[in-house]
C-alpha cells in the first residue's frame, strides 16, 4: 500500500462517524431543503449557527444540536458540503471554505456562529480566516488544522475489512459505536477509487492549509470542546489550539473520543450553551 493510500484511509477514518447515516430526511424530523446547488437542514429562529460536518456528508449525527438549540433562541443550519462532488482540483479545504461563504450569502445571513467537527472544524477555521466579517464566534471539536494522527506501522490492503473495522472502532471511546453500518460504509468508500482519490486530495489540502501560523492572528471568540480520549486528534492538539487562538476557551469531555457531539450530546450542549451565555452570543 502506498503512502498516499495510507494517508487517504487515515483521513477517511478520522471522519468515519459522519457516515452513520447518509443524508436521508426520513431518518430525521427536519426536512432536507434543496435550493440549487445547496442541500441543507434548517430548524429554529434566532442567531444562526452553521454546523459543518466532516467527510462522507451526513447530518443526523448533529441531531442533539438540532434538537436542543432551536429552543434556546438559535437557528441551526446544517449544509451538505460537496465533499465528493467537486472537480478534483477544487476538492480542497479552501474550496469548501468558499462554499460556506456562498451558502451564507445565499441565505442572506450575517454574524453567524460556525460549529465544525473534524474536517468541518478545519473548514470553519479557514473560513473564519478568509471571511472574518461573516463570523462572530467559532466552535471546534476534534478539529483538523494542526495535526492528523498517523496510522501506525502496519498497513494491510484496502480490502482488509478487519483492519478497517479496528480503525473505525478507534475513533470512539466506546468501540460499540462503530456499528456494522459504519464499518461497511467506510470499507466501501476506501475501496471506491474515485472517492479514495478525492479523499487523498482533501488530505493533501489539509496539510497545505496547516493553521499554526494563522491562528494567533484570529481574534474571533472560539469555544474548543474536546474528547479526553480522542485518538484521531489527541488532547495535545486541543491544548495547542487553545494556546494559539488568542480568544479561546477549552473544555474537556471525559470518556469521549473524536465525536463529542455524538458520543455525549447532552454534555456537549450544556458546555456550549453555557459558553454562549458567558460570551453573550
Amino acid at each position: 500500500m502506498t503512502n498516499d493510500i495510507k494517508t487517504s484511509i487515515d483521513v477517511l477514518l478520522g471522519n468515519v462517524y459522519i457516515c452513520r447515516y447518509r443524508i436521508q430526511p426520513t431518518l430525521m424530523k427536519e426536512e432536507l431543503i434543496t435550493e440549487g446547488k445547496y442541500k441543507y437542514v434548517e430548524v429554529g429562529e434566532g442567531t444562526p449557527i452553521i454546523v459543518l460536518h466532516g467527510l462522507m456528508g451526513g447530518l443526523s449525527n448533529f441531531e442533539g444540536v438540532m434538537n436542543y438549540f432551536p429552543n434556546k433562541g438559535y437557528k441551526i443550519l446544517v449544509p451538505e458540503l460537496p465533499i465528493y462532488d467537486k472537480p478534483l482540483l477544487k476538492t480542497t479545504v479552501k474550496s469548501f471554505a468558499k462554499f460556506v461563504d456562498d451558502f451564507i450569502k445565499h441565505k442572506g445571513l450575517k454574524d453567524v456562529i460556525l460549529l465544525g467537527n473534524s474536517l468541518g472544524g478545519h473548514i470553519g477555521l479557514l473560513h473564519t480566516k478568509l471571511f472574518p466579517k461573516n463570523v462572530k464566534a467559532l466552535i471546534i471539536t476534534g478539529s483538523s488544522g494542526l495535526y492528523e494522527s498517523a496510522m501506525g506501522d502496519g498497513y494491510p490492503r484496502r480490502g482488509d475489512y478487519e483492519f478497517i473495522k479496528k480503525k473505525a472502532q478507534d475513533v470512539f471511546y466506546d468501540p460499540a459505536v462503530a456499528t456494522p453500518e459504519i464499518v461497511d460504509e467506510v470499507f466501501a468508500t476506501v475501496n471506491d477509487r474515485i472517492k479514495l482519490v478525492k479523499t487523498l486530495a482533501i488530505a493533501k489540502s489539509a496539510i497545505r492549509h496547516n493553521m499554526a501560523k494563522d491562528l494567533p492572528k484570529m481574534s474571533t471568540p472560539t469555544c474548543i470542546i474536546w474528547g479526553k480520549n480522542d485518538n484521531v486528534t489527541p488532547p495535545d492538539v486541543a491544548v495547542d489550539f487553545h494556546k494559539l487562538l488568542p480568544d479561546s476557551d477549552l473544555f474537556w469531555i471525559d470518556k469521549c473520543g473524536h465525536a463529542a457531539m455524538m458520543e455525549h450530546p447532552d454534555e456537549f450542549n450544556t458546555i456550549l450553551e453555557a459558553w454562549l451565555k458567558v460570551r453573550k452570543l
